[in-house]
């Protein structure tokens, strides 16, 4: 009888363990299916690509790249890139680090919480315009809010994203600075699309003939003979 009841519990341990070794696959493959997907694999595809981090430098497309303020020791890099123009909205210009008199600088300070038509009309004529002549790169001083703005006026004004579209990339893309970008957003979710399309073509300063570029062009052509 002992026999019978020794052989017994080898034959109950030895269906536990088998039973536990085909359970554990499928344990496995469970675990596999219920791990989070990690941030970077949920990022789109389209959104700039990082290349520099310490600079926030990233490229937006093959001719256009946008970053912080870079300093003297980030030009071999940039230079590498081929960007023909550096088009700055800080307030404080380009000249202590960029020397290439070679590269054109273009000087354009912003505050978002007082961005108009006519100054998103303007920088975007002028990235218009810098990459006719080559590759391109736009900064702020930090290369979230005012870069952020102007990158999703690009995006939803020449490339047709829809203004979600240039917001999710504009909070999610990596380029931090979420919490000071009330106003970028602001402006964006209010900008009339067509009307700021139509002003870029017609060569029209701003989408109001009462803006004051638009009075102060008209002045400008009555008193010039």
């Amino acid at each position: 009888m002992n026999r019978f009841f020794q052989s017994l519990r080898l034959t109950l341990a030895a269906l536990v363990f088998f039973g536990a070794l085909l359970a554990l696959p499928l344990s496995m493959a469970w675990g596999a299916t219920t791990v989070a997907v990690p941030l970077q694999s949920m990022r789109s595809a389209d959104w700039a690509q990082p290349l520099d981090r310490r600079i926030n430098l990233f490229r937006m497309a093959p001719d256009l790249y946008r970053s912080a303020l870079p300093s003297a020791r980030d030009w071999p890099q940039l230079q590498a890139l081929g960007i023909a123009t550096v088009i700055n909205f800080y307030q404080r210009g380009d000249e202590q680090w960029l020397t290439d008199p070679q590269v054109v600088q273009v000087h354009l300070p912003l505050r978002t919480d007082r961005i108009d038509d006519a100054d998103v009309i303007e920088v975007l004529r002028s990235i218009r315009q810098a990459q006719s002549r080559g590759r391109v790169l736009i900064h702020c001083k930090h290369g979230q809010n005012r870069t952020g703005l102007m990158a999703a006026m690009y995006r939803v004004v020449y490339q047709n994203w829809s203004k979600a579209q240039a917001l999710a990339e504009m909070r999610n893309g990596g380029f931090g600075g979420e919490e000071r970008m009330d106003d970028a957003e602001r402006y964006l979710r209010e900008a009339d699309i067509p009307a700021l399309r139509l002003a870029l073509a017609s060569g029209a300063c701003s989408t109001s003939p009462w803006a004051l570029c638009a009075l102060r062009e008209r002045l400008l052509g009555m008193i010039e003979p």
